[in-house]
């Protein structure tokens, strides 16, 4: 009888544990997410103002480090809590990786555009970057709660 309350106890203590660790990458992502979303604020500021676009290129460089991480941010069991993740991104997980590279490729060619200085150019790459954002949150975001 011992045992195997020893063993609901350790079960029950690694439930906790995984559920804590869901919760923690869920915000780990929330808040990368919500960051992107700052930088991209900040790209428009200089766009809109037709301003030099050469000192973004350090902002489009977080940009392209995050997105290099974060399919790891989803890893199994992190799709219930305080999410807007659906499930697609775990049944789809190729998908999932594919709009993920897709979105790296889009922020090397803002990047290159905004290197060159030239407005009319990062303006163009940073409308398309917003574009391939959509493709990620159509599939694989819910709506805003």
């Amino acid at each position: 009888m011992k045992s195997w309350i020893l063993a609901g106890a350790a079960i029950a203590a690694m439930c906790t544990a995984s559920a804590a660790f869901a919760q923690d990458v869920i915000a780990q992502r929330r808040d990368g997410l919500r960051g992107m979303g700052r930088q991209m604020e900040a790209i428009k500021a200089v766009t809109d103002a037709r301003g030099d676009t050469r000192p973004l290129v350090e902002r489009v460089d977080a940009m392209i480090a995050f997105y290099r991480g974060l399919p790891a941010l989803f890893p199994a069991g992190s799709g219930t809590g305080d999410t807007r993740a659906l499930p697609t991104i775990w049944s789809d997980r190729a998908g999932f990786e594919q709009v993920n590279a897709n979105m790296i490729t889009q922020l090397q060619a803002l990047r290159a555009a905004a290197a060159s200085g030239d407005v009319a150019a990062t303006t163009a790459a940073f409308n398309q970057t917003g574009a391939t954002c959509g493709t990620c949150h159509r599939p694989y975001r819910g709506p805003a709660r």
